[in-house]
């Protein structure tokens, strides 16, 4: 019997804390927030709205070639992509042609992506992934010719800017349908 009223004045006094934690959460949850963090000003707004859309509207000003992409490639994207875009640790980069339709799909640059300005875009935001954005407009597109070169888009030679990244033919851009609304 002792064990009983033990077990019955137990659970009676965690309702009881359980009935005053949840009042004071309620009392708590009317305060406006945690405090953390602040509202960003127009100016980190605008910084961070750089979005590019097939289209390419709205690409900066800068150019990059191929062999100066070799050259970013080899600084700030080898460690991750192995060379020549072959993957180890993180996603290969190049490669992967016709397999799409495999059980064994390599979706790649060259296999995958529809457009050369998506590529640009998410290189521009988010790589190197040890520090997004810190690349300049000129080292994205030079990295963005170099990976477009070595999936075999477009020649040694190539020049990628404003003008020209839009006009790249990407060869699984019909692989997409385009709900853009035009």
């Amino acid at each position: 019997m002792f064990i009983s009223k033990s077990l019955a004045v137990s659970a009676v006094a965690m309702m009881l804390l359980g009935a005053c934690t949840t009042q004071s959460t309620l009392q708590q949850s009317a305060v406006p927030g945690p405090a953390l963090g602040r509202v960003a000003s127009a100016d980190e707004v605008k910084a961070w709205s750089i979005s590019i859309p097939p289209s390419g509207v709205g690409l900066p000003a800068g150019s990059g070639s191929v062999q100066q992409g070799l050259a970013v490639y080899t600084a700030k994207c080898v460690a991750c992509h192995g060379e020549k875009g072959a993957g180890k640790p993180a996603d290969a980069m190049a490669g992967g042609k016709g397999t799409l339709a495999s059980a064994d799909a390599l979706r790649t640059v060259g296999s995958y992506w529809p457009y050369a300005t998506t590529l640009f875009d998410y290189v521009r935001r988010s790589m190197p992934v040890n520090a997004p954005m810190s690349l300049s407009n000129d080292e994205v597109y030079a990295v963005t010719a170099y990976m477009l070169n070595i999936n075999a888009i477009v020649p040694a030679e190539a020049v990628m800017n404003a003008q020209t990244l839009p006009q790249v033919a990407m060869p699984n851009r019909a692989g997409f349908v385009d709900y853009s609304r035009k």
